[in-house]
């Protein structure tokens, strides 16, 4: 059990199962936070909430919700009104689907938060919706309502728990339109095949492995102004000249990649895809143009070759056939003859 505080009560709608449940956060953010200071004197700067009317500042407790209508009027929405929308999802999730996970597009993708079960007897249903998820490989899509509006969320196992991640609503989220390159650009094979390289060279990694090198550099930064230091220098950035040979670009970065995995750079090992049906030959290099024009002359001439035989061989079996057809003639000649012959003599 994750001993924070929870943001949110209610139950998960299963059914005719309910589910009592605490949400809770799932993620933080570590991310280093500053102060606005005034930088003369390196005083505060603070933000005070001040009534308009009163011209007073105002505390926390005093604050409400309000809703301004078209014509600047502003209507008071008090925590009583929200409670009594009438929505189902007030205080529940209500599970409406079950769908394969690769049906959610990552683009909806929002806040993750954990589902505690909320107390023990939520322990036996809690874990019934979680075995069955487990078993059926897909996610629940849920529809709940959050901070004053309705959200749609996506419940998922994670290890022991159910995770519930808020889903922007389809129409929330543009369609790619003026993204992509305006300009016709081809790709070829040669191109493609360096890109996969490239990308094995790279290979795979473990997500564990990844740190926030920004944050580490700032903490560096912030402790050297406390004791009074100069700050780290920065290292000097790689020098890149500007490259217009985008098969030379993809070599090279495999070599690189090569170099920092502490292998062999050499040349960079092509394979042809397997999905494509026509055959890729493998990038080389300019010392082996020659090898690559002996070989197509080579069998440019085992080509002509063959060619030749095969019309040689197609001759001689036409004149077979013609001296075939001559010799039957002439024997039904000869027998024709021998018949007349004997007619004559009986």
């Amino acid at each position: 059990m994750l001993h924070v505080r929870s943001i949110w009560n209610g139950a998960i709608s299963f059914g005719l199962v309910s589910i009592p449940i605490k949400l809770v956060n799932a993620t933080e953010n570590r991310s280093i936070a500053f102060r606005q200071i005034h930088t003369e004197d390196g005083g505060r700067i603070r933000y005070r909430k001040v009534c308009e009317l009163e011209d007073r500042e105002v505390t926390q407790a005093e604050i409400g919700k309000g809703y301004e209508d078209a014509d600047g009027t502003i209507i008071p929405i008090t925590d009583e009104d929200l409670s009594h929308l009438p929505l189902p999802t007030a205080k529940t999730i209500e599970i409406v689907a079950f769908v394969p996970a690769d049906r959610i597009d990552p683009l909806q993708m929002d806040s993750a938060y954990y589902l505690a079960a909320g107390g023990a007897p939520a322990a036996k249903p809690y874990t019934l919706l979680r075995e069955a998820l487990k078993r059926s490989q897909k996610v629940a899509i849920a529809k709940y309502a959050l901070r004053g509006r309705e959200r749609l969320g996506m419940l998922r196992v994670v290890e022991d728990a159910i995770a519930m991640h808020g889903l922007l609503w389809p129409d929330e989220v543009r369609a790619p339109e003026g993204v992509a390159p305006d300009a016709h650009v081809t790709v070829n094979d040669k191109e493609l095949d360096l890109a996969d390289a490239l990308m094995d060279t790279l290979g795979e990694i473990e997500l564990d492995e990844l740190h926030d090198e920004y944050r580490e550099a700032l903490e560096e930064v912030v402790a050297a102004k406390a004791a009074g230091e100069a700050p780290p220098e920065s290292p000097e950035p790689a020098k890149s000249g500007k490259v217009l040979d985008l098969m030379a670009a993809l070599e090279k970065s495999v070599r690189a990649a090569k170099e920092s995995r502490g292998e062999e750079p050499g040349e960079a090992e092509v394979r042809s895809l397997p999905q494509r049906k026509t055959a890729r030959a493998a990038p080389k290099q300019a010392a082996g143009k020659k090898s690559t024009a002996a070989t197509k002359k080579a069998a440019a001439k085992k080509t002509a070759s063959s060619a030749k035989k095969s019309t040689a061989k197609t001759a001689q079996g036409a004149k077979k056939t013609a001296a075939k057809s001559t010799a039957k003639s002439a024997t039904k000649k000869t027998t024709a003859k021998k018949t007349a012959s004997r007619k004559r003599t009986a």
